[in-house]
Formats: structure tokens, sequence, C-alpha cells
């Protein structure tokens, strides 16, 4: 057992919390996540402790009638109205009904430990508590509001904590763009740790406005896909490179930020959310950055990981000569290995592949998929928390984490040759204990896929027309 990981610790003992737009105040929760302890075999789904947490109350509501809640969503959760690729597989571990009925079951757990109410009238966030002090990131506004609306129909409040997640946002502004969000507030609700943005949850904030305009129209108090269309726009001006080629670590960089301009997580590699954006701005900017994302992806795989699929945290020069980034270009060491960022990539690609079919999504996901099933014996309790490149488990990696059992699911749907290992991982995840914010989102969100109920926003119907 391992109380926290190592970036986690670095990142405490740097001190940072810089006024100005840095390194150290613009990380994401990923690299510094939550512990990682205990068996999956041992609990249920959805289980642990329930508390209100800092800064207010849970997300939990009585009222199931009236207000925002009224607006029925066009795509329930567990409707099944969309299809993922034909070559694609499910768990068959247990039946359709089932697969919903856990992924729901574990959703009502999360939303009752980690959305919270507070910071204003009508305001929700999500509880990261990264840090004593801490209230929450954006990234984790980002998850929260992707979850929101693809759980509407399961949860009868989806809408309202939509809208009140939208409204902290907004109250939360970037610096450097009123359409993007700081990226960390503490338990007085204000911006702390420089007022700049964390580019991972800025891209899930614009899918999820584009999955509001789809489940519930944008004719109402919130013009869901004007507001899209406002953040994808700030996306591209401020958190992508000045060719439109790769997604930049924050709002923070710039031509001049040295090495810092030159490098770009892997996880930031969203395939699917690019293709949205593309579908209601400007086309070609998000088709180039799907090929050039690809492109790079598959550079790392063929020169630093043959055999292996793996990716590192960080990559540099990501439109040259890709490559893992040094340690030294954020704290800590893992910065070129596989680690708390890159643990996402299985679940971001593979969702890409299932709602795209994009060969070269499908190329990496089947070579990663062999090599761990492989490397574990087809255990999923044997997947250890950090790789290098080569494949070796990194130092301390000996701890069963969510954050890297439950994305491997997601890309073993690709494949179904690996039917019996992607069994035995839905087993793993559905049974997991909650471990932290991270493992925990990271774990839901995989479920959702997994049972079938992701879906992108352009395939389905306008709910009404301004």
């Amino acid at each position: 057992m391992r109380a926290i990981a190592p970036l986690f610790a670095l990142f405490f003992a740097s001190g940072c919390g810089l006024a100005e737009p840095s390194p150290g105040a613009s990380q994401s929760t990923a690299e510094g996540s939550a512990s990682s302890t205990g068996n999956v075999a041992s609990s249920s789904v959805g289980g642990g402790s329930v508390g209100a947490g800092v800064g207010g109350s849970s997300g939990g509501d009585t009222d199931a009638s009236g207000g925002a809640d009224a607006v029925a969503p066009s795509t329930p959760f567990g409707s099944h109205l969309t299809s993922y690729t034909a070559d694609s597989v499910v768990p068959a571990v247990v039946s359709r009904d089932q697969l919903d009925a856990l992924t729901a079951s574990t959703y009502d757990g999360w939303r009752a430990r980690y959305l919270g109410t507070g910071c204003g009238e009508g305001r929700y966030y999500v509880k990261t508590n990264l840090q004593g002090g801490n209230l929450s990131l954006s990234e984790g506004h980002g998850y929260g509001m992707v979850l929101s609306a693809l759980m509407a129909g399961h949860d009868p409040h989806a809408k309202k904590h939509f809208d009140g997640l939208y409204r902290f946002f907004r109250d939360h502004p970037s610096l450097a763009s009123p359409d993007l969000m700081a990226w960390y507030q503490d338990t007085s609700c204000a911006d702390a740790q420089g007022q700049n943005s964390a580019s991972d949850g800025d891209l899930d904030i614009a899918f999820a406005l584009l999955l509001a305009d789809r489940q519930w129209g944008s004719c109402g108090d919130i013009d869901y896909l004007g507001e899209a269309r406002k953040v994808i726009g700030a996306i591209e001006s401020k958190a992508l490179d000045a060719s439109h080629r790769y997604v930049l670590l924050g709002d923070w960089v710039g031509p001049g930020s040295g090495q810092f301009y030159d490098a770009t997580r892997s996880s930031d590699v969203i395939g699917d959310h690019f293709r949205s954006f593309g579908a209601v701005t400007d086309a070609a900017i998000w088709t180039g950055m799907v090929d050039s994302s690809y492109a790079m992806v598959t550079w790392i795989r063929n020169f630093y990981s043959s055999g292996k699929g793996l990716v590192p945290d960080f990559i540099v020069s990501p439109l040259s000569l890709p490559a893992p980034a040094p340690a030294s270009l954020l704290q800590g060491s893992s910065a070129g290995s596989y680690d708390y960022n890159a643990c996402r990539v299985p679940w971001r690609i593979g969702t890409d592949y299932l709602v795209s079919g994009d060969d070269r999504a499908r190329s990496e996901l089947t070579a990663l998929t062999a090599w761990i099933e492989g490397a574990t014996g087809g255990d999923p309790l044997k997947i250890s928390s950090g790789y290098q490149l080569d494949g070796t488990p990194s130092a301390g990696s000996g701890y069963l984490s969510m954050a890297f059992v439950a994305p491997f699911g997601v890309a073993a749907m690709a494949d179904q040759l690996h039917q019996p290992w992607l069994d035995a991982l839905w087993t793993a995840i559905a049974a997991a204990p909650p471990q932290g914010y991270y493992e925990d989102t990271i774990q839901l969100m995989s479920m959702i896929v997994m049972s079938g109920n992701w879906w992108s926003p352009e395939t389905r119907p306008p709910v009404c027309t301004l």
C-alpha cells in the first residue's frame, strides 16, 4: 500500500502557489492523484461512506419534481440509442441490463461522495480535495459536467446539476480568457494556485456543453450550443499551438514559454471530443488535430514502446520527433513514463475508436491490449500502477488503482479476440471499492463507455431550434 503517488508528494513539496502562470501552478490532478489501496474483489459496487465534504453539502437531492429537472432528456442513460463501431464488443459476463444497473449504482455512489453544492445560489462543483484547502479543480469540473449530461434519465436531477456546474464554471474564469476555467478553487470558493487553465478540464467542459445541447436543447435559460462554441473558440485561441496541431499544457503556455510550449500531455489526445468540436466549429482545425494526434502517438509506440503501446505522461517535440519528456519538464520523475496522466489514454483512445471506427485508434488499442493481457497473465488484479515504456513496472507501482485498471477495459473493447480479458476486467472494475476522487471518476467514466452508454452529440438530433 502506498499513500500517495510520487508526483503528488512532489507537487506539495514544491510549495507552488504562484500568482502568475507557471509550470507549478498549472497541473491537473493526474499529476497529483489521491491514494490507491485495497483489494477490489472484496467490495460491492458504489460502496463506501458518504459525506458532505469541505465547502458545501453533498449533491443529493430530495425534491424530485419541478424546475429545471422537469426537462426530459432526449438520450436517457440506458436507452442505447446510438451504437458503437461494428467491430467492437462489450462485456459479456453479465447482461446489458446488468451493465447498466451496475454503472448506475456506481454513479450514485460517485455523486453522493463528490458532487457538492455551495459557493453561490444554485452552484454545484466536484469535490476533488487535491490537498488541504482544495475544494475543486477544472479537471474534475469537466468530468462532472460530462457525467451529469450522460446520466440524465437515470438521475432525475441531472439537468439541475449540470446547470449548477455550468454556473460555477462561469464564476471562475481563467485570466487569459473568460471562456476557459481557472484550474484550482480553494475551500473559500476562490481561485488559487495561479488563475490559469488546465487544458483537459476545458476540453471536457466544451464537450459536455455539446452533450447538453443534444440532451435538453439550447432554447432555455442557457444556450448550451452557443456556450460550447465560445469555449471551443477559446481553446483554439489559447490552448492549442499556433499551428493548431497539438494541445498545450494550459493557457499559461505561449510561444515564449520555451520547453513548455513544445510539449503536450498524452492524455489530452481526446479524438471523440475533437470530432465533436469540428462538427460545430472549424472542421479543418479539428480534423487536423485528430490526424496529428494519432501521428504523434503512433510515433511514440514505434520508437519508444514497440510491442507494448504505452505512452508517457508528457511528450516533447510533438510535431517533429515526438519523444518522452525528460523528468525536468515538470515536477516529479515520471514525466516520461506511463503514469497518472497517461493512464487515461486507453479510455480516451478507446472511446474514440468505439464512436468513430478509426483504424489508427484500433492499432494502438490492440497493441496495448495484447501486451497488458500477456503481462498480467490475464489477471486484472496484477495490473501495476505505473510502467516504463518498455513495459517494466515503475518503482513503487505494486498496488492496485482503478485509474490504471479501468481504462484498459475500454481498450479491450476494440477486439473480440480479447473477450475473456474484457470480461475479467469488467468484473474487477465493477467490484472496486472507492479509492478517491481521481480513481473513482476514471472508473465510472470507463464503466459508462463499457456499458454502451457513451455517445457523440453530433449523432443525436437537435432538440430545439433557436
